[in-house]
């Protein structure tokens, strides 16, 4: 694995109880700095929030006098719920997703039964943005790599010899994203992850998701082109579409759904905001019986 570059670092802060991997991307020349799929804890049982894992991003950029610009979402989590909102006011960054959200939205809104006034053109988030858009960090360009499969809003974000590849891809021995939730497809997962194998086998590969596959004992969110395309045990660099299109249908049919989903789906479309308050002054999310018809 090569060394990191002098002009750009990474700092992972990971979830344990989301088994998230939340990133800080830095331009060391400017200290300016991007977080990437952050994290507000919750309590389903109680129905409470916290901001301790944005809290040591937060302190993390004041203890290395950063400058938080960019808040960047790989897609529409259903495993946790985002800290965008709390910290975009906390930071003044802007929250970046893919323009892909607006399907997922326009999916989930009715099904939610969203207030009327909700709209399904993400202008909850700050910008909206497609396949071979760039954006800037300081002297740093992040260029923008549509990676559908998972859902259809995920992007992969590139900054020189770095991908943030969100849940396309899992560590080696543990495979690849789920496509079975509305709009998914296990075929555009793998022509998906063929676009990340054009990269030179040194790129480093920083992923949103770890699980500790059987017989790893520790927590890991940092791989390589190579290291994938030579191990991964879902999709490798021999893997025919075919073959991992049967095998991945046939994984993702005996999944059940991620224990967080339905809060998760209601603030994640909304950019990290809670739903409006009712007239008692309280939020709340809701709790749709069968939405999904999946045991």
């Amino acid at each position: 694995m090569t060394s990191k570059p002098t002009g750009l670092s990474v700092q992972t802060f990971f979830d344990p109880c989301t088994f998230t991997a939340q990133h800080i991307l830095v331009d060391n020349k400017t200290m300016k700095a991007a977080i990437i799929d952050p994290v507000l804890d919750f309590d389903p049982v109680s129905g409470r929030t916290k901001t301790s894992n944005a809290e040591q991003l937060l302190q993390y950029g004041r203890d290395h006098q950063l400058t938080f610009e960019l808040i960047l979402e790989t897609h529409a989590h259903a495993d946790h719920l985002s800290a965008a909102n709390f910290l975009k006011q906390q930071t003044g960054a802007r929250v970046i997703i893919g323009r892909g959200i607006t399907k997922v939205q326009a999916h989930f809104a009715p099904l939610f039964n969203f207030e009327s006034s909700f709209c399904t053109n993400g202008s909850q988030f700050d910008r909206l943005v497609d396949d071979e858009d760039q954006i800037e960090l300081g002297e740093t360009s992040i260029h923008i790599i549509a990676t559908p499969g998972h859902t259809p809003a995920c992007i992969t974000y590139r900054a020189g010899d770095v991908l943030f590849v969100g849940d396309t891809l899992f560590m080696p021995d543990f495979g690849s994203a789920r496509t079975d939730f509305p709009g998914g497809s296990a075929v555009d997962l793998y022509r998906s992850v063929q676009k990340l194998y054009e990269f030179s086998d040194e790129t480093r590969m920083f992923l949103c998701h770890d699980y500790k596959a059987p017989g790893r004992d520790e927590f890991s969110w940092q791989t390589t082109v190579g290291e994938q395309k030579r191990h991964n045990i879902h999709l490798n660099g021999n893997t025919s579409e075919q073959e991992f299109v049967r095998a991945r249908q046939t994984r993702d049919a005996q999944l059940s759904f991620p224990k967080l989903i339905l809060p998760s789906l209601q603030v994640n479309l909304r950019g990290g905001h809670f739903p409006p308050p009712a007239e008692n002054g309280i939020s709340y999310l809701q709790l749709p019986l069968n939405l999904f018809g999946k045991d």
